[in-house]
């Protein structure tokens, strides 16, 4: 159960996708103007990294690896990530009809971001189960969301902020998306000794 906590801890803030490694960065800065977009937006990566996880590993574990075809992972991973984002797309239009909306070409772009496909290829590489791939896919999910709502709330207060005219609009964006980076690096330390 520790390996567990330790996965979805390191997931959410000392390995933090976003913030950390910095997968993810277009949506990050594109989308998270406004906080309900922002969750919107998370909501449907973090779905989107757990179904390709659940769907990638058993490929992986029973088509790929056995048969020696390790080399069209990627290629094979980004059709299954395609395929759950036209699915999720189409149920978002017909059901969740003012998020379609609001989300608009940032929401078939999880297809290419590379937070998902980075989650599933990590999974690989740190050579986790099949749950602790589940679990750092929630923890992965869970970090992004966290630094998407982190950094609207960032973003609305700059935008009522009296800012010097040279730095309004991308630069205060970079500045403050660095600044909130640089937060996440104190709990490197945190988890260390949580978890020592």
């Amino acid at each position: 159960m520790k390996i567990f906590a330790m996965i979805l801890t390191t997931g959410i803030l000392t390995q933090n996708f976003v913030l950390a490694r910095f997968l993810g960065i277009c949506p990050f800065l594109g989308v998270s103007k406004k906080l309900g977009t922002a969750v919107g937006m998370s909501v449907a990566v973090t779905l989107v990294m757990i179904l390709a996880t659940a769907a990638t590993y058993p490929i992986n574990s029973a088509l790929l690896e056995p048969n020696g075809l390790e080399y069209l992972q990627t290629i094979v991973f980004i059709l299954v990530i395609a395929g759950i984002v036209q699915l999720l797309e189409i149920l978002l239009k017909r059901f969740v009809t003012p998020l379609y909306r609001s989300l608009g070409i940032y929401l078939p772009l999880i297809t290419t971001n590379c937070v998902v496909l980075g989650v599933v290829l990590l999974n690989l590489q740190a050579e986790y189960s099949y749950t602790q791939s589940l679990v750092n896919a929630l923890g992965a999910g869970l970090g992004f969301l966290l630094a998407m709502v982190l950094f609207a709330g960032v973003r609305e207060k700059l935008e009522g902020a009296d800012i010097p005219k040279f730095l309004k609009g991308l630069p205060a964006t970079l500045a403050a998306a660095s600044l909130v980076s640089m937060s996440f690096m104190g709990f490197a330390r945190l988890a260390e000794n949580l978890f020592a």
